[in-house]
């Protein structure tokens, strides 16, 4: 890949010579695509088959029962737990980026927030797969629910799993709502310039009559806001509640108010980092170099890099308030996670989180990307350590020292987690084949602008 023009050597949204027409006819066309490109092929069908292995290992699951995975006393959550606060963080990333940015005018966000909400969609269904399988009797999910059952027997409002099961429920719900309300603009564009009967059809269908009249314009721009008015604080109470689910315990190591912000700022780091692990390449691929520029990367690089500095200042607080407490199990709990078989995820976290991405100190390294995309996924890898590290140390290391154990995932924990990966790029693959991968009528607004 060649390196990405400096910021300062372009317009800081659009390059010269792009024009509305010009950004309506190419993203329409892929859309239109007869025939899907190559490398989208190659990365369909790898993960097409882990989504596959997915299946299979949900089927076994249901079979055989949670025993198959690794989780055993006094860790019952392992995998699962961890990969649903994991998933639900990335998932956070895309939301952060259309709604909070939208609200505050945010320029740079335009090109980027479609394959954002995407990556957000699929990111909640990984998630919210989690707590189901978790659950032991997964068909009987819907007990969850507030319905008043033959025996009156009520959901449990104080269980940290109803609080999952609400705040899932509804970030999916709202997120999917302001998803496709952005895209109704870009899918009557799509429409207009479809050549076959059956796609004039389909995105009309999908389009929803939109016409572009000016009172359709006025009642899109107004309803559009008031989802992201209430998408941008929903997302901080979600990760709010996530890290509630740790606070409210009275675990060792979890039971603390810096939570809920920790864990915030955990979901600005892994999210903003599989926002860029999907656009750098996606630009490149699909040629889309001359609508996101390199501002707009070397922007969300700098963003990434305070979103480590506030992580790393969780870390630190962390650490202080354990040995400040001077209780003795938290210090014992927390010596365990640095230095005995556990150390690999505390100092792993560290060096991922914290330590590379203070590499986006230095222009050259925010202007390629090679090493964007090393970084990013090195950033991905820090955030499962931290959550292997944080459900898995304190839950194995209780009050209790006779109660104490050790964890290891099964090789079914192991495909069901690379099966939620591909189930993940298999979604966004087949997603962005066939709608505007990017939201023209935001960046036409910025082209009119700078004219």
């Amino acid at each position: 890949m060649s390196d990405i023009p400096a910021p300062e050597a372009v317009d800081p949204i659009v390059l010269p010579g792009a024009t509305p027409d010009r950004l309506t006819d190419r993203i329409a066309a892929i859309a239109l695509r007869e025939r899907a490109f190559l490398w989208w092929w190659i990365a369909l069908i790898p993960s097409g088959a882990l989504t596959i292995t997915l299946f299979v290992a949900i089927i076994y699951l249901f079979y055989t029962g949670i025993g198959v995975w690794g989780v055993t006393w006094p860790g019952m959550w392992g995998f699962a737990i961890l990969e649903y606060v994991w998933w639900i963080a990335i998932a956070a990333g895309g939301t952060f980026i259309s709604a909070l940015f939208y609200l505050m005018r945010v320029e740079w966000r335009a090109a980027i927030n479609r394959i954002a909400e995407t990556m957000t969609m699929f990111g909640i269904a990984c998630a919210g797969l989690m707590p189901i399988l978790h659950l032991g009797r997964p068909y009987l999910f819907y007990w969850l629910y507030p319905y008043p059952s033959t025996m009156q027997v009520w959901p449990q409002f104080r269980s940290p799993l109803l609080w999952d099961f609400v705040c899932i429920q509804v970030y999916l719900i709202a997120s999917g709502l302001f998803w496709y309300l952005g895209m109704l603009p870009d899918l009557a564009g799509v429409r207009d310039r479809a050549q076959t009967r059956s796609k004039q059809v389909l995105y009309g269908i999908l389009a929803m009559g939109f016409r572009g009249s000016g009172t359709q314009w006025r009642h899109f721009k107004r309803t559009y806001a008031v989802l992201a008015a209430v998408m941008a604080p929903m997302i901080c109470s979600v990760h709010s509640v996530v890290g509630l689910d740790f606070a409210g315990a009275n675990t060792v190591g979890w039971h603390s108010t810096q939570y809920p912000p920790f864990f915030i700022f955990g979901a600005f780091l892994s999210g903003f980092a599989m926002v860029l692990l999907l656009i750098v390449p996606l630009r490149r691929l699909m040629r889309l170099e001359r609508f996101i520029t390199g501002r707009y990367l070397d922007v969300m690089c700098r963003v990434l890099l305070t979103s480590s500095l506030f992580l790393g200042y969780s870390y630190m607080m962390d650490a202080f308030t354990t040995y400040y407490s001077a209780d003795k199990a938290e210090i014992t709990m927390y010596n365990a996670r640095v230095w005995t078989i556990y150390s690999l995820a505390y100092w792993g976290k560290l060096f991922c989180n914290i330590l590379v991405p203070q590499l986006f100190w230095f222009k050259r390294i925010r202007t390629s990307p090679v090493m964007i995309i090393l970084i990013c996924v090195t950033v991905i890898f820090g955030m499962w350590y931290e959550r292997y590290e944080l459900v898995v140390m304190s839950l194995f290391r209780p009050h209790l020292p006779s109660s104490w154990g050790d964890f290891s995932g099964t090789v079914w924990d192991y495909l069901t987690l690379f099966g939620t990966v591909g189930f993940f790029v298999f979604g966004i693959l087949l997603t962005i084949r066939v709608i505007p991968v990017i939201s023209m009528h935001e960046v036409r607004e910025l082209m009119e602008k700078r004219q």
